[in-house]
């Protein structure tokens, strides 16, 4: 654990259906830390493995912290304890379901309903663990585009390295790369019935995970911690 590149805190789906046929169509098990075959399917305009390939090395998640390399004196066994202890001051939330959403040219599942007690949980999360966060280099900083931030996002990525956090959360579990819109559509209409059996209403987020990205790039799951305040 402690030779992770950097640190995230996610959602990922319980072990099921879902969180199954989520990790075959990115390629990629973030819980067992291996890679998957892609899933034959009619319709799409390219190979899943083109269609995935900027989500993959992530595994399927929800992003609650973004990824963040380890301050200096901090340790991921810290960490680690940290967002065990963290875990037992936050409740679990409830959501109406999960829907297959178009955003901007990619394609994610999002929640259905009052999304207020998520985003207040992941904004505690955000503050609480912030301790860990190494200040972003500036060639990281370079990669999110400032020029093209808000005002408010780009103080946010100067306050805590990401700039869409607080007010700026939008939780989303993403499926595709920046495809564009056209594209976007056809992978719809081909992975929508197959997803739609296996979307959950209503949506329970129950616990969250410490992800790492390892030395070869991917992230996998280090621990998972159940939320009970």
């Amino acid at each position: 654990m402690e030779k992770m590149k950097r640190y995230a805190i996610y959602y990922a789906p319980e072990p099921g259906p879902l969180a199954d046929l989520a990790a075959h169509w990115l390629g990629w098990d973030a819980a067992a830390g291996r890679a998957l075959p892609h899933p034959d399917l009619a319709g799409l305009p390219r190979q899943v493995a083109e269609i995935t390939e900027t989500p993959r090395k992530y595994g399927f998640h929800g992003t609650i912290k973004p990824p963040f390399r380890l301050a200096a004196g901090q340790t991921a066994e810290a960490l680690h304890r940290a967002c065990a202890d963290l875990a037992t001051r936050l409740a679990p939330v409830t959501l109406d379901g999960l829907h297959l959403s178009q955003l901007g040219g990619f394609l994610a599942l999002t929640p259905q309903g009052d999304a207020s007690a998520l985003a207040d949980l992941a904004a505690t999360v955000v503050r609480d663990l912030d301790a860990f966060r190494a200040p972003p280099t500036e060639a990281e900083i370079a990669r999110r585009r400032p020029e093209l931030l808000t005002m408010r996002q780009r103080a946010l990525l100067d306050q805590w390295g990401y700039p869409y956090l607080m007010e700026e959360f939008r939780f989303h579990l993403t499926l595709t790369g920046d495809l564009g819109t056209p594209e976007t559509s056809a992978v719809a209409t081909a992975l929508g019935p197959h997803l739609a059996p296996h979307l959950p209403r209503p949506f329970v987020i129950r616990d969250l995970c410490l992800f790492g990205e390892a030395t070869d790039g991917m992230f996998r799951i280090l621990h998972r911690y159940t939320l009970s305040p």
